[in-house]
């Protein structure tokens, strides 16, 4: 073969095409240009979407397996928890089941000792629901003014509770409206019961903190932080069992022979809204001997003149 006819050229494996400099530098520049057309002009959006919308259902059918693998894993889950919080109710149900035979075995044995003693069934209280307007314009004092007044049969010293505990006292009386004095308040007092210890008390307000304190308490008295207290019902304006307060706090000075007790009250005086006012219970209980005697001596004098037929009779016993 002559020479003249050889090709020369080079095969396709060895062909040289452009540098990888030059092919990196025409990258980049494409891609830089691409990312400034697509943030000032938007030019990729409308290929976004289009993408979006044909591989959508390619994503709900890649997806379905995990799930349907969720699904079935949130069933079984929820099945363990129906069925604890089912084994849950059963437990409650039988110990309030338990709890509602031995109250009505008390109430039976209550109301049996009652009636073989003689006693009074506990009296029972009316009540008017209220609601707070606004706080005494008085800083120093813990008061507050309530829409339910003479009118509606709200008595001086009335107590005031909430669905926690009580809140305070009826201090003054306007035909309308009516002033109560929160337990919170440096005058208030009111008689306790220890349920714990049985032990009564007085518990008074301390607005330093904005809580209480049992007073006149003996250094060596029985009494522990979380003691709850009750009204006792001597006082013949609270209903006995009212909860007041909880034992916040107890410090026994060597110094002084009482012991300081900080109280916290149950009921939530600083933002309460809706009240109860109980009537006092003195209103419904018996009258003592003397105020007996005395309104008896008070309603003789109407019979009392002599008349004529009565009078005679004891002119001739003078003779």
């Amino acid at each position: 073969m002559p020479l003249g006819t050889l090709d020369h050229t080079p095969p396709p494996f060895f062909k040289q095409g452009p540098s990888a400099l030059t092919r990196l530098s025409l990258a980049a520049a494409l891609s830089l240009f691409l990312m400034v057309a697509d943030t000032r002009f938007k030019l990729t959006d409308p290929l976004r979407a289009a993408a979006a919308v044909v591989l959508q259902p390619l994503e709900r059918v890649l997806l379905a397996p995990i799930d349907a693998a969720g699904s079935v894993a949130g069933y079984f889950r929820g099945l363990d928890a129906a069925r604890q919080a089912e084994r849950q109710a059963r437990q409650t149900l039988a110990a309030q089941a338990e709890r509602s035979l031995r109250l009505e075995q008390l109430q039976a044995e209550n109301a049996q000792l009652r009636q073989l003693l003689g006693l009074r069934e506990r009296l029972s209280v009316r009540a008017t629901a209220a609601e707070v307007l606004y706080d005494a314009a008085d800083p120093y004092s813990r008061k507050v003014v309530i829409d339910r007044g003479r009118t509606q049969g709200v008595a001086l010293g009335a107590p005031v509770i909430d669905d926690a505990g009580v809140v305070g006292q009826v201090t003054r009386v306007y035909p309308l409206t009516a002033e109560v004095t929160l337990l919170s308040d440096k005058d208030a007092a009111i008689p306790v019961l220890n349920v714990r210890t049985e032990q009564r008390g007085a518990a008074f307000g301390h607005p330093s903190d904005g809580g209480m304190e049992l007073r006149f308490m003996a250094g060596n008295a029985d009494v522990q932080p979380g003691d709850l207290l009750q009204t006792s019902g001597m006082d013949g304006i609270y209903p006995p069992g009212l909860p007041v307060a909880k034992v916040l706090r107890v410090d026994r000075r060597a110094d002084s022979a009482f012991a300081k007790i900080l109280l916290a009250p149950l009921a939530r005086i600083d933002s309460v809204r809706h009240v109860l006012v109980l009537e006092p219970v003195g209103a419904q209980m018996p009258l003592k001997p003397d105020t007996a005697n005395d309104a008896a001596a008070g309603s003789a004098p109407a019979a009392s003149p002599a008349s004529p037929a009565t009078a005679a009779p004891s002119r001739k016993e003078r003779r």
